[in-house]
């Protein structure tokens, strides 16, 4: 069974620090991975499971999004863009771009530096049964740190670089979120420390676990940018 969801809310506001300088003329989302912006790729996988209306929130070197999208003619999808501050963080981004153009009950949300091939279906099919306000798309903790096991006479066991830590999902920026959200989030601030916060007090966030043949990287330094080119190219297959 196929579960429609038609928006996407996506978030390009950000300065991207981090992954300057290569954002010193442009917004994170249009650094490009493999020849292509982060936001193509974006787009690209969010078409191939029906979206048809993309809601883009601006800040940053805004006028560098209004001029690619107009150049590749919204990529055939409707499009609206709405304009948040740096400060406002993503609570004001979300907020004023649901305010402002979504009017489905449910819609796809995410932060404009994500790069994955995740099975959007298997997200929405976890919505419609338990329609709670946000379903949020998770992830095994991707350490890159050296992972080590000891045992009690302090011998060392075992020792993993760049282990996938399975026990310790993270959210990886990719959520469905019923139109309720409206209700709370504030103003301005963080959504995950804010909105999500008080929703999980109350058992309105599900979530669902990316499985084995499923990819995600988040874009957020040059490096990160490397190894996103020296992933299997799954993203760019879909």
């Amino acid at each position: 069974m196929i579960f429609e969801i038609r928006t996407a809310v996506v978030i390009v506001g950000g300065e991207g620090s981090r992954l300057a300088p290569l954002t010193k003329d442009m917004p994170k989302t249009l650094v490009e991975v493999s020849g292509k912006p982060l936001l193509y790729w974006i787009i690209r996988w969010l078409k191939k499971y029906g979206i048809t209306h993309l809601v883009l929130g601006v800040s940053y070197k805004k006028e560098k999004i209004y001029e690619y999208m107009k150049e590749n003619d919204n990529f055939g999808l409707e499009v609206d863009i709405s304009e948040h501050t740096i400060e406002g963080g993503t609570a004001e981004a979300f907020g004023l771009a649901i305010k402002r153009f979504v009017k489905d009950d449910a819609f796809v949300a995410m932060n404009g530096d994500e790069l994955t091939n995740l099975n959007l279906e298997n997200m929405k099919a976890l919505y419609f049964k338990y329609k709670p306000i946000v379903t949020m798309a998770l992830s095994p903790f991707p350490c890159r740190f050296s992972v080590v096991k000891f045992d009690s006479s302090n011998t060392v066991t075992s020792f993993e670089y760049g282990k996938k830590l399975n026990a310790i999902p993270i959210s990886i920026g990719v959520y469905i979120f019923d139109k309720k959200i409206i209700d709370f989030i504030p103003s301005s601030g963080s959504i995950e420390n804010t909105t999500f916060a008080e929703l999980i007090n109350s058992g309105k966030i599900k979530g669902k676990m990316i499985s084995g043949d499923e990819e995600w990287i988040s874009i957020n330094t040059p490096k990160d940018v490397k190894e996103a080119e020296k992933i299997p190219q799954t993203w760019m297959q879909i």
